[in-house]
């Protein structure tokens, strides 16, 4: 499977750095190793589900999906690399929709 980046450039899928991703947002949360592992596996089950090539948007996407139910201040960490936060505002603007979605810990998602 090809990852295809924001600027074009493609290349192979890596599992290591969606763990990375995953671990660096979740870094001193109540998450464990077994959580990560599963987050990693369902995200690459959906994108190989949607073919050869695959968007690291769509794979960013999948993670945040997973986070933002089973931890919150892991969901705002990813979010805020993964859309390139420029400001404060950005951080409230996710919270606002983690709220008035319901998802994330204890949430009805």
């Amino acid at each position: 499977m090809v990852v295809v980046k924001r600027d074009g450039a493609r290349e192979p899928f890596d599992r290591a750095k969606v763990i990375s991703g995953i671990g660096k947002a979740c870094a001193n949360r109540p998450v464990t190793d077994e959580d990560l592992l599963r987050i990693c596996d369902e995200v690459e089950e959906a994108a190989r589900s949607r073919g050869a090539e695959v968007s690291s948007a769509e794979i960013g996407g999948e993670v945040l999906a997973r986070l933002g139910e089973i931890d919150e201040v892991a969901y705002v960490r990813f979010a805020s690399v993964y859309r390139e936060f420029s400001d404060v505002a950005e951080f409230e603007r996710v919270i606002q929709e983690l709220e008035s979605t319901g998802k994330g810990v204890g949430g009805q998602g």
